[in-house]
């Protein structure tokens, strides 16, 4: 291994005083987002960039999917919503958290979709709706069986009542939509059960569109896809949800540098509480990155054979001793020294250390490991469409 093999180029386009480093492949985004749209080509393919496009950036990410041809995004807040307007003016945007009272003004101005959830909401919704001289739109959320958020369909069939006596003429229903509970699971009997009580709510509003599949509900088949399916881990390169399908591009890099190197004796310890006794001489790094980055504490290692390993190269480096709220200890002992100096990088979730590997470390999902990534980390985006 020779110097450039072990430090991508794009690191060299961080400034000086990066500390930590997450390197996005936006390309490969698109790319993954076309290979969804591909495969559910009878239905719309939009896009779910709540928390801030699950952690990288939303500005860049919908600006790209936009251009890749995406034209209905899903987002959590009615901030998100509003964030999402200012990059896509034209497009379809459904703010799943629904309608909180006294928001309908902000939907209204800034041109975004309730998902309704609840009666209330929906009573709510056609009431402004009446008063706002606009032809308004909405979603209504049915729960088949998640209890999080949704109708009941013991509800649903009042809400259809109240349609047939006009009571809801004032708006457009755009979208019924569901979620499922198990389908990163594709063999769980729930997946089927769902799908056949959203599969009767369909002939109630022939002229909406339906939404079951997330990213794992896509891979369940064509069945599952209706008219709109609502990739989102999937766009980021997580692929646990399908043992048979593996074939997501990897978007995210996560680099720590190194602030210090030192030696310690066998039989030292390492970190907070002296829980981590060397048994040989060690040269240790120390890099910029902890848990206020969004590397979780309980990723540090008190144990040799519990180590996680960070890489430099192909060189996998353990991880020694706790995880500080802003530094990790690794073990480089075994690293040529031309490779590891002060200033030089660590790869904490790259091509050896994927984020659903990682995720399985710290017994979580890729979701929460991305929306963790803190701001600190200085971002650079790689946008080459292939």
């Amino acid at each position: 291994m020779d110097e450039s093999s072990y430090q991508p180029a794009s690191l060299l386009k961080a400034p000086v005083h990066a500390r930590s480093v997450i390197e996005v492949d936006i390309a490969a985004i698109c790319r993954n987002w076309r290979k969804l749209n591909s495969m559910t080509a009878d239905s719309v393919c939009g896009a779910v960039v709540k928390a801030d496009a699950y952690g990288l950036g939303l500005n860049a990410v919908v600006t790209a999917l936009v251009l890749e041809g995406c034209k209905t995004f899903f987002v959590a807040t009615l901030e998100e919503g509003r964030h999402t307007r200012s990059v896509a003016p034209n497009a379809e945007i459904y703010i799943l958290d629904g309608l909180l009272p006294g928001t309908e003004l902000y939907y209204l101005q800034h041109n975004l979709i309730p998902v309704l959830s609840s009666t209330p909401e929906i009573t709510d919704w056609a009431i402004f709706s009446r008063s706002a001289q606009h032809q308004l739109y909405a979603a209504i959320h049915i729960d088949t069986g998640m209890r999080r958020l949704g109708i009941s369909r013991c509800e649903f069939l009042n809400i259809v009542a109240m349609i047939k006596e006009e009571a809801l003429t004032a708006f457009n229903v755009t979208l019924i939509m569901s979620h499922l509970a198990c389908s990163d699971n594709p063999n769980h009997s729930y997946n089927k059960i769902q799908l056949f009580q959203f599969a009767r709510l369909r002939q109630q509003f022939p002229e909406a569109r339906y939404s079951l599949a997330n990213s794992g509900g896509i891979f369940l088949g064509p069945d599952f896809h209706f008219d709109t399916v609502r990739p989102g881990i999937a766009l980021y390169g997580g692929h646990k949800f399908s043992s048979n399908f593996t074939t997501m591009e990897m978007v995210v890099r996560f680099y720590g540098r190194i602030l210090q190197l030192q030696f310690a004796e066998a039989g030292e310890t390492v970190g907070y509480g002296a829980v981590r006794i060397l048994k040989r001489r060690t040269k240790i790094a120390t890099i910029a990155l902890g848990y206020a980055d969004g590397f979780m504490r309980l990723l540090g290692s008190d144990y040799e054979e519990n180590a996680i390993h960070g890489f430099i190269g192909d060189i996998p480096v353990p991880i020694i001793g706790p995880i500080s709220m802003d530094l990790i200890t690794l073990d480089v002992t075994d690293v040529p020294e031309r490779l590891v100096f002060r200033g030089s990088w660590v790869e904490l979730i790259g091509e050896w250390m994927t984020l659903d590997d990682l995720a399985s470390h710290a017994n979580t999902i890729g979701y929460e490991i991305l929306t963790r990534l803190g701001n600190r980390a200085h971002r650079i985006y790689l946008s080459e469409r292939i």
